[in-house]
């Protein structure tokens, strides 16, 4: 257990972090599985919506520190291929 006043709050502010990156980790994981489904469902126009939002959200978990930028990048490069592979399928 922490002994300072500071300590106590240390973690008070980190359970706090921890609960919000939590969230913003589970709804980004929920937003690029989501487009990833789109994208094999074969709506062109509603995977391409659906793969802005995705990326969007990973650049937005990236710049607030809950994912990796480098993890950030490399999902939104795999779902724009996953993309482009099924958009040039049906073309």
């Amino acid at each position: 257990m922490a002994n300072t006043k500071s300590a106590i709050k240390e973690i008070r502010v980190a359970n706090a972090r921890g609960i919000r990156n939590r969230a913003a980790r589970s709804e980004t994981k929920s937003v690029v599985r989501k487009a990833g489904q789109l994208i094999t469902a074969g709506d062109k126009e509603a995977a391409v919506k659906g793969s802005r939002a995705a990326e969007s959200q990973l650049d937005y978990a990236a710049r607030k520190g809950t994912m990796h930028p480098n993890a950030a990048a490399r999902s939104k490069s795999r779902l724009a291929k996953k993309l482009n592979k099924a958009t040039a399928a049906k073309t």
